[in-house]
């Protein structure tokens, strides 16, 4: 996501949504709020409540990731 000319907070915020470090298995969930996070600096302008919402959408990408983790490897039959 390119943050060129955003503000250092908005920047900061927008660093927890990358994916591609993580295994195939939970990258489509990620991916998800990736797109929104990118949307919403597409039409948003720099601002406290922007960084707020993205802080806010980085907590709810990481439950989300942490639950399709823990589905997998129950599925998997790993606790």
């Amino acid at each position: 996501m390119d943050t060129t000319g955003r503000h250092p907070g908005t920047a900061q915020a927008v660093r927890g949504f990358a994916y591609d470090h993580l295994p195939d298995h939970l990258r489509p969930v990620s991916v998800l709020f990736h797109d929104v996070a990118a949307d919403l600096l597409g039409v948003l302008p720099d601002d406290p409540e922007l960084t707020a919402c993205l802080r806010k959408l980085r907590e709810a990408k990481d439950c989300a990731v942490l639950l399709a983790a823990l589905s997998y490897k129950e599925a998997e039959g790993r606790s």
